[in-house]
């Protein structure tokens, strides 16, 4: 039984911890259209997505599947060598 709980990257993490992280990294407005949820949406509170994502499957495994992207290393940006001069040809006077 440990070893499945092992590879399982949600082990330990309360549902309240998850979605406040998501609210705290997202909030409230744009959780709500990464996952398209009337709890989210309409006076969205922790306790009352707390209670709907508890009773309704596919809606937790959208917040958790956004959560471990939250949680997947980012790739890091690529080395920027120092800006291009830029030379201007000065008008002649005539």
């Amino acid at each position: 039984m440990t070893d499945k709980q092992s590879n399982n990257p949600l082990h330990g993490i309360t549902l309240e911890a998850l979605l406040t992280e998501l609210v705290r990294q997202h909030g409230w407005p744009r959780l709500g259209q990464l996952v398209k949820i009337r709890c989210f949406n309409h006076d969205p509170s922790i306790k009352s997505s707390l209670a709907f994502l508890r009773r309704t499957p596919w809606a937790r495994q959208q917040v958790e599947a956004l959560y471990l992207e939250l949680l997947r290393p980012k790739p890091a940006p690529a080395p920027r060598g120092p800006a291009p001069r830029v030379l201007f040809a000065r008008k002649s006077q005539s």
